[in-house]
């Protein structure tokens, strides 16, 4: 009965915060909306820029910013990973006994670097290292840190402890229950974690370039702001094209993880 309760006074709480969001925005704009060119966009982007797929040699056409875009993305990833494992070990609270400091720490250090926008440490980092794919790959990395650093420390503080009491038992060493016990239960999960997350990453990659960090990003807003539907509709065609590839090479990765 009390857990009825709690979870009616759940959805009131909801209600009510969504009534009160629908009456906070200013809906003004409203006012300029037009059918007319509603229909003119519409249009605009059922008749894709074929010219702009491919232009040998010039860099800018929409093959080889997309190929710089998913490089941003895959780099990225990679940096991610590896700056992520310390911390993945730092806050597993499973893996400190009593020491539950270090966790708490590391944990509140992660929550920090996720509250941090990607695109914001794309700004920090084109004024770090210069503008350029470099740029937009470190400001993904460091973003992933945090995603990643959470979800495979909180899988190792969930495994079986079955093997790791076994292993204890016949007097294998912390190392080996580590690499054996803990470890080889985490692996798939960080594997299922690490390839989703790219997936994310190629979809943060292609806004990257709004700030000087590489991509496709500052292509498709220059085409918004000189209403060229047609290119816009060619650049978001590939994406979603890269973004269905993506989605299903890693599906295929993950069942053959499985």
């Amino acid at each position: 009965m009390a857990k009825q309760k709690n979870h009616k006074w759940l959805m009131i709480v909801i209600l009510l915060i969504t009534i009160a969001s629908f009456i906070y925005i200013d809906y003004s704009s409203l006012a300029y909306l037009s059918g007319e060119y509603i229909v003119s966009i519409l249009q605009g982007l059922f008749q894709p820029d074929w010219t702009y797929v491919y232009t040998p040699g010039s860099g800018e056409d929409l093959l080889s910013l997309m190929l710089d875009t998913v490089a941003i993305a895959f780099f990225g990833t990679i940096i991610g990973v590896v700056l992520s494992i310390p911390f993945i070990l730092l806050g597993a609270y499973s893996l400190w006994g009593k020491f539950k400091i270090v966790p708490r720490i590391t944990r509140g250090f992660l929550n920090v670097l996720r509250a941090i926008p990607t695109l914001i440490y794309a700004i920090l980092f084109v004024r770090i290292v210069g503008p350029g794919e470099f740029a937009g790959a470190l400001a993904i990395g460091v973003q992933m840190v945090g995603m990643l650093g959470k979800l495979i420390g909180e899988a190792m503080d969930n495994i079986d402890d079955t093997p790791v009491e076994a292993m204890e038992s016949v007097g294998a060493s912390s190392f080996q229950v580590f690499q054996y016990g803990r470890l080889a239960q985490v692996m798939p999960v960080a594997a299922s974690h690490t390839i989703n997350h790219f997936e994310i990453a190629v979809r943060s990659a292609t806004i990257l370039g709004l700030v000087g960090a590489g991509g496709i990003g500052a292509p498709i807003i220059f085409a918004l702001q000189a209403r060229n539907w047609g290119r816009v509709s060619i650049i978001l065609l590939a994406i979603i094209i890269v973004v269905v590839l993506i989605d299903q090479l890693s599906t295929f990765i993950r069942k053959k993880l499985k």
